[in-house]
């Protein structure tokens, strides 16, 4: 079943060179055929509650290629910098059948 990697920014971004070297060890890595882009800070509209500062949604075939992506070593050595760069909730949600 259709998984979704879903992270939130919840405020600006405290350090840009960090982000930077978290763009930058994604763009490095070939991103894997399973994962789909489907949002990447795009125009947000909040309808209800506080809106995040930014939001990102990936597709994965299932729950479990979205597990392996997020921890493979490629990603798993990005994630201190995005850590660094800015507040974030980051989560995997399955989609319905």
């Amino acid at each position: 079943m259709t998984a979704y990697v879903i992270f939130t920014r919840e405020g600006p971004i405290l350090d840009q060179a960090a982000m930077e070297k978290y763009s930058s060890l994604n763009g490095e890595s070939p991103a894997p055929a399973k994962l789909t882009p489907l949002v990447v800070y795009g125009a947000l509209e909040s309808l209800e509650g506080e809106a995040p500062d930014g939001a990102v949604v990936l597709q994965f075939p299932t729950m479990q290629d979205a597990r392996e992506w997020y921890n493979s070593p490629e990603y798993q050595a990005a994630i201190p910098h995005r850590k660094k760069g800015a507040n974030y909730r980051a989560f995997i949600v399955e989609g319905i059948a």
